[in-house]
């Protein structure tokens, strides 16, 4: 075995069914044997919260090493784990097939697997998961509840944060009154048939839970691009991916939304739809982590092997078919902040290569591409134990994005371009010349506005 990262990394499957899976002994020995092997590297010191906590407890304990570590002080190292996975992709050398076999983000999904199997809950963090339930039930109330989470509402805001755990200063995700399917049902995209690529491709947009009840921009901007190149199109929305239970520990329950979603796509898929996700946590989800929870699985490895994420698949058409004419310069130039999750799908910078492809797109001048965890993590970054440490993780790509100063600012992950345009609010406020970008975009709707379709 060569050492380092000089295999490409593979992943085992999650043995969650296997009652050793939960036993907190054999649990506790596996960390202690990868603690210590991040302990003697610690090359993911800045990547997140969780390696800074490991390496403070290891470096306060009497003998300096991690036999003095009290097991009970792991929780906060697992706590502050966003399943992000860049540690395993991006810069951890000794993951499989390296002998040392080191997985970190799933070795913190199974002790809050077995935390919740012993009936230790995070009973907050269990709610904000119900993404489903949430949507449908806020987006009857949207303009009401758009009023209560406005970060501008004192009213509302500190209540929120006594009950809900909400931090009173993180900017929310708004609610939409219609979902994506239903706009999409009501407004079907129109197929061109003179692009190059017409009469190719059959593509099922999967709306994702945010794309459908929060920002239904991001799918119809994805409809009209890929409508505009030719593509039969339809919209869909299964049910969620389960990124937000996985959080929490529920593998269960990740399981069975994996079985209704990939039941309900399969005869598409034989019908030869590709599978498009508008979120880069969702395409993560049915690409990777579904498979590895349910190896056995015929349908969820037909439905991995059928998705693509809306940047790749983009990409796909311009280099396959090519694109349809149209694209013009976009004003301003734009700051780009590549999603962890997008990053851990192992198929390139696709978002990126997108962007290049509208005229006098040039990296390094009209795109500034930032590479780095803006420190939101889903659920966990609005929480308020964790808002600051966020917002503190994140600060590097703000003052970037502020540096950079370009007329937009945009990420694949809708919650972290949240999340980075509201800390260049605060990193920018007293920098001469800086301008605020009027809103976070997903960069699929910048090329839509390239080409003139939004």
């Amino acid at each position: 075995m060569r050492e380092g990262s000089l295999e490409a990394p593979i992943r085992h499957k999650l043995d969650w069914t296997n009652p050793d899976f939960y036993d907190m002994e054999k649990i506790d020995a596996e960390m202690r044997r990868i603690f210590d092997i991040c302990h003697g590297c610690r090359r993911c010191f800045n990547l997140c919260d969780s390696f800074p906590r490991l390496f403070d407890l290891v470096d306060a304990a009497p003998s300096e090493e991690l036999d003095t570590v009290d097991s009970k002080d792991f929780k906060q190292v697992v706590d502050a784990c966003t399943l992000c996975d860049l540690c395993y992709m991006t810069k951890c050398p000794y993951v499989p097939p390296h002998e040392f076999n080191l997985d970190f983000p799933h070795l913190m999904l199974r002790y809050r697997a077995a935390e919740r199997k012993q009936g230790h809950v995070d009973a907050i963090g269990d709610q904000l998961s119900q993404t489903d339930r949430n949507g449908k039930l806020a987006g009857l109330v949207a303009p009401i509840a758009n009023w209560a989470s406005d970060r501008s509402n004192g009213l509302t805001r500190p209540i929120m944060e006594k009950v809900a755990d909400i931090h009173r200063d993180a900017e929310l995700p708004k609610f939409n009154a219609k979902t994506l399917v239903a706009l999409a049902k009501a407004e079907p995209a129109v197929v061109n048939t003179a692009a190059p690529g017409f009469g190719k491709r059959k593509a099922a947009i999967y709306a994702t839970c945010f794309g459908n009840y929060n920002n239904p921009d991001i799918g119809v901007a994805a409809q009209k691009i890929l409508a505009h190149n030719g593509v039969e199109l339809r919209v869909d929305y299964p049910g969620c991916c389960g990124m937000p239970r996985l959080e929490q520990g529920d593998i269960a329950d990740v399981a069975a939304k994996a079985r209704v979603v990939a039941e309900f796509y399969a005869p598409l898929i034989d019908e030869g739809y590709d599978i498009v996700a508008l979120v880069p946590s969702c395409a993560l989800m049915l690409k990777f982590e579904w498979p590895l929870i349910l190896p056995d699985d015929p349908l969820v490895k037909k439905l991995a092997q059928a998705t693509f994420d809306i940047s790749e698949y983009i990409v796909d058409i311009a280099k396959k078919d090519g694109l349809a004419p149209g694209l013009k310069p976009l004003e301003g130039g734009v700051t780009l902040h590549l999603a962890c999750h997008a990053r851990a799908q192992n198929m390139g910078n696709k978002a990126v290569d997108m962007l290049k492809l509208i005229p006098e797109m040039k990296q390094g001048k009209d795109l500034a591409v930032i590479e780095r965890c803006a420190g939101h993590g889903g659920s966990w970054g609005v929480r308020k134990e964790f808002f600051e440490i966020g917002m503190k993780v994140g600060k590097p790509v703000m003052r970037t994005a502020v540096k950079e100063n370009k007329a937009h600012i945009a990420s694949e992950c809708p919650l972290a371009a949240i999340h980075i345009r509201q800390g260049m609010e605060t990193e920018g406020k007293d920098k001469d010349g800086f301008k605020l970008p009027e809103k976070a975009e997903h960069p699929v709707e910048l090329f839509a506005r390239a080409y003139g379709l939004i």
